[in-house]
């Protein structure tokens, strides 16, 4: 099978296809035609050399999430070959990975996909959604809550705007100008342009200050003097965490794999309640190009490889 992998690091060049093994799936696995597999900033950490491999790998695989058909299964799996599933493959550094033809991964890393959508639309779930679910499951939200979010309209705050929303949370979402329209049509209660001072521009709307920040955009400390004092702020960027004042609680989220949860989420933009975004598609024969597009930034929803 054609997997995208990095041999030796570098830039986005560094990414190629190779011919390598197809996978078997072993007990409690399942084996993944994969149809559509989403590009995230983690990939830049493995073709960049952040993550190296152990001593003696040949190459690394690319990809944290996919969606696709269930191809093959492992002993003590009921699942039936056929069966539409979204994949949250969460282990950095293996051989190969979600990106590829097909994709061997356990059963806790699976759910089945939204019914209905196209699984173009749904490899763009696991990981940020679940990113964004765990990051809302620090603070102590309640209805009437008031939370900024910023890069509301990125792949993860675009989320946390809309499970916010579930919560009956009122949000400040921070973004570009035209961004504003999305956002409030989501779940967006206020919009702060991002050009603006952001602690001036939310307390304009809550004075006293929010009580948390969801910082997707990882601006770091001038999102932290926009919460009150006693508050809460939640980075998914641990390079970027400001340092503690005012009795505010700073903590980093780093998504891992919850069966229940990516479930839960799937269901969620079965019936609408999560938007699902593709900025672009590419075949996975141009993998490169389009790990260099997302080197570029500025997207608004995710980059698809398409085997």
């Amino acid at each position: 099978m054609r997997a995208a992998v990095v041999r030796k690091s570098g830039g986005p060049e560094a990414v190629e296809i190779l011919e390598v093994p197809l996978p078997e799936p072993g007990p409690l696995e399942v084996r993944i035609k994969v149809a559509a597999a989403a590009l995230n900033p983690a990939d830049a950490g493995v073709w960049s050399g952040l993550f190296t491999p152990p001593e003696g790998v040949e190459y690394s695989g690319l990809g944290l999430d996919a969606a696709g058909t269930i191809d093959a299964v492992g002993m003590a799996v009921s699942l039936k070959v056929g069966t539409p599933v979204i994949v949250f493959d969460a282990p950095v550094l293996r051989p190969t990975k979600a990106q590829a033809e097909y994709l061997v991964t356990d059963l806790n890393s699976i759910a089945l996909a939204p019914e209905g959508m196209d699984l173009t639309l749904a490899a763009t779930i696991p990981m940020n959604a679940m990113t964004a679910s765990l990051a809302l499951d620090n603070f102590a939200l309640r209805p009437r809550s008031t939370l900024l979010v910023t890069g509301a309209a990125g792949a993860v705050g675009g989320y946390a705007v809309e499970l916010a929303r579930t919560r009956g949370v009122r949000i400040v979402a921070q973004g570009r100008p035209e961004d504003e329209e999305f956002l409030r049509d989501h779940g967006a209660t206020w919009f702060v342009p991002r050009e603006e001072d952001l602690s001036a521009a939310v307390r304009r709307f809550v004075p006293d200050g929010v009580d948390g920040v969801l910082d997707a955009a990882a601006v770091g400390a001038p999102a932290l003097a926009s919460v009150r004092d006693g508050g809460t702020f939640v980075s998914v960027r641990g390079d970027v965490l400001p340092a503690p004042e005012r009795g505010v609680t700073v903590l980093l989220t780093v998504a891992g794999v919850e069966g229940t949860r990516l479930s839960y989420l799937a269901a969620l933009a079965e019936v609408g309640l999560l938007t699902p975004r593709v900025a672009e598609t590419y075949p996975l024969s141009k993998a490169a190009e389009a790990h260099a597009q997302l080197a570029r930034g500025g997207q608004r929803g995710r980059i698809i490889l398409v085997p």
